[in-house]
C-alpha cells in the first residue's frame, strides 16, 4: 500500500521579537477615521481577544523564498534524502517576495522555482508549484503532494509555506497586531507500508468564493494620508469569525466521519493559528458534535497546542511550524509518538477551509 508519509520537517522563526507595546506610538484607524480610544485600551483589548503577546518579524534584508528555503534544507536535513531525488517543490505562500522599498509583490519567477533555484537543486525533473489557496495553502500543498504520490506521478515532494506579512500590513490598522512572518516545510514520501494504512489518511477541501470572497482582501491604507504601499491586507474580522464557527467543525467532523475515526481516536488538532478566541470556539463547537461533557479551556488546551501567543498568524506556516515545534520536543508537554493519529486544520482568503488526518507509522517496512 502505497502511503504518503512525512520524512522530514524543518521551520524558520524570524529573531526579531515584536512585543505589543511596539504599536503604543501608532495610530489607529477605522472606516470612520482615527480611533478616539488610547493605544493602551486598543491593545489590551486585542490582547484579551486574540492572546497575541508578541509575534515574529524578518529583518529587512531577508525575502518570503529566501526563509522558506532556510526551512526547506532543515526539512531536507531531517529527511536524510538527498535533493536531487525531489521530484515537485509545492510553495504555499500570498504575497511572493515583498520589495523592501517599493513593497510590490514579485511572484515571478514563482516562489518555489526561487526555492529551488537557492537549494541548487540541478533536477531538471524537479517541478515547482506554487499553491496560492490563503492561509490553508500548507495543507492544500500536502492534499496536492498526496494525490501526486499515490498516483505513482513522485517519490518524493518538498512543501514549503512562508510568509511575510509584516511587509503587507496598514500600520493603521488594528489587525496589523494579529500578522507576523515565518516559514515551514515537509518533505512527503511515498512509502510502501504492509498491512497498515498510515500518514495522510483522509482530508476535504471546501472554498466559498462568493459574497466570502471580500472577507480578507488587499486595500488601500484606513489613513488616507498613508501612501506607503497600496498592498496592504485588509481584514473583515467578524465576518470570518462567524464563517469559522459555521463552517469548520462541520467540516472536521465530516472528514473524521467519511474516515471511519472517531475524535477520541485524535491525538492532537493542530488547526491554523489566526485568532485563540476563534479557534477555542471552532474546537468547543467541534466537542459538542461528539456530545463532550467537558469544555473548559484546560481540556482544550490538551488536545489543541497553541503558538499564536508567541508567534502571531504567520498565515501558511502556522501549522507546519507548529507540527515541527512538537515533533522537535519543543512544544512540552504536548508530544506526537509513533501511532498517533492528528487532525489538521486551516481557513483563509477565498473563503476557503481544508483538513487532513495524518496518522504517523509506528514502524517503516518497505
Amino acid at each position: 500500500m502505497i502511503c504518503s508519509i512525512i520524512t522530514g520537517t524543518g521551520h524558520y522563526l524570524p529573531n526579531k521579537i515584536i512585543k505589543n507595546d511596539h504599536f503604543l506610538k501608532y495610530e489607529f484607524y477605522d472606516k470612520r477615521g482615527k480611533i478616539d480610544q488610547s493605544n493602551e485600551e486598543i491593545i489590551k483589548k486585542f490582547q484579551d481577544i486574540t492572546e497575541i503577546k508578541e509575534r515574529r518579524y524578518i529583518d529587512r534584508g531577508l525575502l518570503n523564498s529566501d526563509i522558506a528555503t532556510i526551512a526547506a534544507k532543515k526539512a531536507l536535513y531531517n529527511s536524510k534524502i538527498y535533493k536531487e531525488k525531489i521530484d515537485y517543490i509545492i510553495s504555499a505562500h500570498n504575497y511572493g517576495d515583498i520589495h523592501p522599498l517599493s513593497f510590490q509583490s514579485n511572484i515571478m519567477p514563482s516562489i518555489s522555482a526561487r526555492v529551488k533555484n537557492k537549494l541548487k537543486i540541478k533536477n531538471r525533473r524537479c517541478k515547482p508549484y506554487d499553491m496560492i489557496f490563503g492561509c490553508p495553502g500548507w495543507i492544500e500543498g500536502m492534499i496536492l503532494a498526496d494525490q501526486l504520490l499515490r498516483s505513482k506521478y513522485a517519490k518524493n515532494i518538498l512543501i514549503t509555506s512562508s510568509e511575510t506579512l509584516s511587509k503587507v500590513i496598514d500600520p493603521h490598522d488594528r489587525n496589523a497586531m494579529i500578522f507576523s512572518d515565518g516559514a515551514g516545510a515537509v518533505v512527503l514520501s511515498a512509502i510502501d507500508i504492509k498491512n497498515e494504512k498510515n500518514g495522510i489518511i483522509y482530508h476535504d477541501s471546501q472554498c466559498d468564493n462568493n459574497e466570502e470572497f471580500n472577507y480578507l482582501t488587499n486595500g488601500p491604507s484606513l489613513n488616507p494620508n498613508y501612501k506607503k504601499s497600496l498592498i496592504n491586507i485588509r481584514m473583515n474580522g467578524r465576518r470570518i469569525y462567524e464563517y469559522a464557527l459555521t463552517k469548520v467543525p462541520n467540516m472536521l467532523k465530516n472528514i473524521l466521519d467519511k474516515a471511519g475515526i472517531h475524535l477520541n481516536d485524535i491525538k492532537k488538532i493542530i488547526i491554523h493559528q489566526a485568532n485563540a478566541k476563534m479557534d477555542y470556539a471552532i474546537i468547543k463547537r467541534l466537542l459538542r458534535l461528539y456530545n463532550y461533557s467537558s469544555l473548559n479551556k484546560e481540556f482544550i488546551s490538551k488536545i489543541m497546542p497553541m503558538t499564536i501567543q508567541k508567534f502571531g498568524n504567520s498565515s501558511v506556516a502556522t501549522v507546519p511550524t507548529l507540527l515541527d515545534l512538537i515533533l522537535k520536543g519543543k512544544m512540552s508537554p504536548h508530544k506526537i509518538n509513533p501511532g498517533d493519529t492528528i487532525l489538521m486544520a486551516s481557513l483563509g482568503a477565498g473563503m476557503n477551509v481544508n483538513g487532513m488526518i495524518y496518522r504517523f507509522p509506528k514502524k517503516i517496512i518497505k
